[in-house]
């Protein structure tokens, strides 16, 4: 029996080199397992659109759509969801973090950047209105402080608190009134620096604003990386069983 198809399913981003990036990881999801369908869709700027993705399956071909995302949210509860309830057959993988290996992913950018531990750290996500997304970007920074002895916070791009330019504002204050502005919680070392953690796949309208909120360095975002092509499946492999 043919195995499920898998759609990878991105947010859609009108930056050509995000959209290079997502295209690459798709293509790096096909490559590691040779004979899997892997389809192309999106969930807003970019065509096709999941619907119209989904709608266009062969009939009796069942198939899995794997959110190309980071946490839950609108558009996987909703968007996503929505379009999985309207054929019969097709099913919802979760979305790629939290996982511990983006945590590890996130280290290797902060390393590249030459960061170090006397610098605070603003891991900053996409945001969403959803507050389990804040929840799994809260997890995905517990598996990094794992990882590294940083002060470490999570910040958002829209839709959730705090902002990132409030993110580095506050660090900044706390860098300012040394040990007693806060030694409980790891108080910035007063020779450090306010770096952002970009916990995004790609370049874009969001990775973009992070260089305007007042950070002294901003790493890379997530792509590209096999690690995210390795989770997809992942993430695939799992809704297969569940189904």
């Amino acid at each position: 029996m043919d195995s499920p198809l898998l759609i990878a399913c991105a947010h859609g981003t009108a930056n050509p080199d995000g959209a290079a990036e997502v295209n690459a990881l798709r293509a790096a999801i096909a490559a590691l397992r040779p004979g899997l369908e892997v389809l192309e869709a999106y969930v807003d700027v970019q065509e096709p659109a999941l619907p119209d993705v989904v709608a266009g399956l062969p009939a009796g071909r069942s198939a899995v759509v794997v959110p190309l995302l980071l946490s839950i949210g609108y558009h996987v509860k909703v968007d996503i969801a929505r379009a999985v309830g309207s054929r019969p057959g097709t099913a919802a993988a979760a979305p790629l973090g939290p996982d511990p290996r983006l945590a590890a992913l996130l280290d290797r950018r902060l390393r590249e950047a030459g960061v170090t531990d006397n610098d605070a750290v603003i891991v900053a996500a996409a945001g969403s209105s959803d507050p389990t997304a804040a929840d799994n970007v809260e997890e995905l920074v517990g598996q990094l402080r794992a990882l590294r002895s940083n002060r470490i916070v999570a910040a958002y791009g829209a839709s959730a608190k705090p902002s990132v330019p409030e993110a580095v504002a506050m660090l900044r204050e706390e860098a300012a009134g040394g040990a007693g502005a806060g030694a409980s919680a790891g108080a910035v070392d007063l020779g450090g620096r306010v770096v952002i953690a970009s916990y995004l796949l790609a370049p874009g309208f969001f990775h973009n604003q992070l260089a305007k909120a007042g950070a002294d360095l901003v790493t890379a975002p997530l792509l590209p990386s096999p690690d995210l092509a390795r989770i997809a499946l992942d993430r695939y492999d799992a809704a297969v069983s569940a189904s």
